[in-house]
């Protein structure tokens, strides 16, 4: 009788795609480019449409809606679904068995929240243990994400269904604040709720006063708090932990796919699924929204914000396959693949202490007057692009010597 889950290695792992990788870096580079200050600089120069808009773009939205800068999480993670049917083949490829796999698919989760913890905690004298960056998150679901990676397509469909409809429920079922709701003790100004307040049955989603922000209150303080911090009670920015259960969501819809990419279709045929699909979660995460069932809310991972957000995504997805692998553009793609093929050492330099010390030495290097030739708004723009094109060439560096951080 033969031993079961040993699979026999086959011809050779599946190829590469280079629209995944220039796509990931593309999230990377939008990431990293933070460091150009679009916000800074709208607000020295104003009534320049060009920088507003840029501004805007680099900048998450309040609540309600969404932005260039609110996709960079959901790029991210959805790519990690859209890499792991290609990861699986090359393991199989490999002759590794589905136990060491597993092993070091939870072995990854694990590493990866610790990452999270780690970088958020850089700047402080004990660990942060905050678990809404993007490494926690991605790391709190990836072992189910992986376990799907071995079911049928259906099975993924029905998993990604069922968590929108469960999660949905969670926030719908909780009581919504009421008319002598007391915002200022979960950190809610007047002037924010003024503005970005819901009403409604959409109440059920508004700023710390929701079921997962009542989850975080029972759970962040299981964990070590700095002395001199009270018990925590609400997120500055809103956001929450169990995060993670929609992320997973978006990794699934990542995952799908992944599939369709690795799949038998034409190549013309997969771009046409993935622009329809990008399509149709467009406009049901839109409407959703409109229609006040579930407002698009990035800061709480609605689960019109999955939707919505996984169908620019797809579409994303949609025109980097159809340009770079069936167009066969792929020179224009280059300064993307390098970021995409080391994304972990890019978010790593993006976050953490490397960023700042190379802004520094950018400036003790070339001296402030330098970046004032286009006028002193301009200066935090100019520096900016100076410190990315270094941390660009990094990345470049290790590109040619084949360094790859990998988790």
């Amino acid at each position: 009788m033969g031993v079961p889950d040993q699979p026999t290695p086959t011809a050779a792992p599946p190829a590469r795609l280079e629209s995944v990788d220039a796509f990931r870096g593309f999230v990377m580079l939008l990431m990293m480019a933070e460091i150009l200050k679009f916000a800074v600089v709208a607000t020295a120069v104003p009534g320049n449409p060009v920088i507003t808009f840029l501004a805007h773009h680099q900048t998450h939205v309040e609540w309600v809606g969404c932005s260039l800068h609110d996709l960079i999480q959901p790029g991210f993670s959805f790519l990690v679904g859209v890499s792991l049917p290609y990861s699986l083949a090359a393991r199989r490829a490999r002759g590794q068995s589905r136990l060491a796999m597993t092993l070091h698919a939870f072995w990854r989760a694990f590493v990866l929240v610790w990452l999270g913890i780690i970088l958020r905690s850089l700047w402080r004298d004990t660990p942060d243990y905050g678990f809404t960056d993007t490494l926690s998150q991605i790391g709190l679901g990836y072992g189910f994400l992986f376990v799907l990676g071995f079911r049928p397509v259906r099975d993924q469909w029905l998993a990604f269904a069922a968590i929108l409809v469960g999660y949905w429920l969670f926030f719908a079922t909780y009581p919504a604040p009421g008319p002598g709701f007391d915002w200022a003790a979960v950190g809610v100004k007047p002037a924010w709720l003024a503005q970005n307040g819901l009403d409604g049955f959409a109440a059920h989603w508004s700023k710390n006063a929701n079921a997962a922000a009542e989850f975080d209150r029972w759970f962040l303080n299981l964990f070590p708090r700095p002395p001199k911090e009270t018990p925590f009670v609400y997120s500055p920015g809103g956001y929450q932990v169990l995060n993670f259960v929609p992320t997973l969501a978006t990794m699934i819809l990542g995952l799908i796919a992944g599939g369709v990419l690795k799949g038998d279709r034409p190549p013309r045929e997969k771009v046409l699924w993935l622009a329809a699909a990008g399509l149709v979660g467009l406009a049901a995460g839109y409407l959703l929204g409109l229609f006040g069932v579930c407002p698009v809310v990035k800061r709480i991972w609605t689960p019109s914000w999955v939707l919505f957000s996984g169908g620019w995504c797809l579409l994303l997805l949609a025109g980097f396959y159809a340009v770079v692998d069936l167009g066969g553009w792929r020179r224009w793609a280059f300064p993307l693949v390098v970021v995409g093929m080391n994304s972990i050492a890019a978010y790593c330099i993006a976050v953490s202490f490397v960023k700042p010390e190379i802004h520094k030495m950018v400036k003790r290097h070339l001296g402030a007057s330098t970046f004032e030739v286009l006028g002193p708004g301009y200066v935090p723009l100019l520096h900016g692009a100076v410190t990315l094109a270094v941390m660009w060439l990094i990345l470049y560096w290790m590109y040619r010597r084949k360094v790859f951080l990998r988790v």
